[in-house]
């Protein structure tokens, strides 16, 4: 199982562009609202529906994604059911995920210092304790992060990569006609 956690004000590019290629290379993917309401209203007004509610989480997830946008990444970083499951699946040795804005919340937790992380631009003074890079996508161990809205094809197809295989991740977009 994966999640991706959904707070008021996320990126909905962000989010539901890696939930569809997860989805469509076979990864049980589910949206958590970490909102009172299942419906949750992306960045640009857009209302979506998750799977489930944060209460509603089993332990142990394959992987965890924070998708970016303002307010939705500190709303994501004020959570708390955000921080126990992304530090149980880090202590864990699970994937963990953020693009855009997002990767600051990784970096509050000290899960990025010393290793290679990348956001939206602006965000790398708030990131002193890691290696910066300006890459698309960058990994390091268990973390992934990317830039932004635009660099949210590579993002699912590296975390399809990672769940998967490099086949399945390039016959997906390929389908896809990216």
């Amino acid at each position: 199982m994966v999640y991706v956690f959904l707070a008021d004000g996320f990126e909905e590019t962000e989010a539901l562009v890696t939930v569809d290629i997860l989805r469509r290379g076979g990864v049980d993917v589910k949206t958590v609202s970490v909102t009172k309401e299942l419906v949750v209203t992306g960045a640009h007004g857009i209302p979506v529906v998750a799977d489930i509610s944060c209460k509603k989480l089993q332990t142990s997830p394959e992987a965890v994604i924070l998708p970016g946008g303002m307010p939705g990444t500190l709303n994501l970083g004020k959570s708390e059911i955000v921080r126990k499951t992304v530090l149980e699946a880090y202590n864990e040795g699970k994937i963990i995920a953020a693009i855009c804005a997002a990767p600051t919340v990784l970096y509050g937790y000290g899960l990025l210092d010393g290793k290679r992380a990348t956001s939206y631009p602006g965000y790398e003074d708030e990131m002193k304790d890691c290696i910066y890079t300006e890459n698309t996508v960058e990994t390091d161990e268990n973390i992934v992060t990317s830039r932004g809205a635009g660099t949210a094809h590579l993002f699912a197809a590296k975390l399809l990569e990672i769940l998967k295989d490099k086949k399945t991740a390039d016959n997906t977009l390929s389908a896809m006609q990216y």
